[in-house]
């Protein structure tokens, strides 16, 4: 192995933000769905005092992972003795448009030549609140509602053939996956 070697990269900015120890959660589900956390061994609790649930697991996730600014090693156990082991990653942070030196005064005709899109409306539900929602061919991300939902709104200008088309949306927490037609 040549370590000289031009073509190899070093860390990207993800990696090299991204701790070298991340912190273990360990969430165990009870068999009546109420679930106990614990960050690195240390109990966490909800802020209210009621007990976590299956419905609370993105609330709970959002505030162990201060709204995804810290990454996490989460480890589900059910109480049928099944694991489930997950990293949640920070979400990047939105970066600005940089102003231009000389800003262009809006015209009217400016105005009027904008291009207004044309959108289409995809719901599906069985998402844990919260949770953080995949739109494929992914064109864009969405989060679920505090009942489970998740919507999205699609320029259709952005897809080859909106009539053939089909969007995915899927659940990064819970494994929700629907399939709908885009019309």
């Amino acid at each position: 192995m040549n370590l000289t070697d031009p073509r190899r990269s070093g860390p990207s900015d993800e990696d090299a933000a991204a701790p070298v120890e991340l912190p273990h959660v360990l969430v165990t589900v009870a068999e009546d769905g109420t679930l106990t956390a614990t960050v690195d061994g240390t109990p966490f609790a909800s802020p209210d005092g009621s007990a976590w649930t299956r419905a609370t697991f993105g609330p709970l996730m959002d505030a162990i992972t201060k709204d995804r600014t810290i990454a996490v090693r989460v480890e589900v156990r059910e109480n049928d003795g099944s694991v489930f082991i997950e990293i949640l990653r920070t979400r990047k942070p939105r970066r600005a448009a940089a102003p231009t030196e000389n800003p262009v005064p809006e015209t009217r005709r400016s105005r009027h030549a904008r291009r207004m899109p044309r959108l289409a409306e995809v719901t599906a539900g069985g998402f844990v609140p919260g949770e953080d929602v995949a739109v494929a061919t992914i064109v864009s991300h969405t989060d679920a509602t505090g009942t489970g939902e998740a919507r999205t709104l699609i320029d259709l200008d952005d897809l080859p053939d909106a009539s053939t088309c089909e969007v995915i949306l899927f659940g990064r927490t819970s494994g929700t996956f629907a399939v709908r037609p885009l019309t």
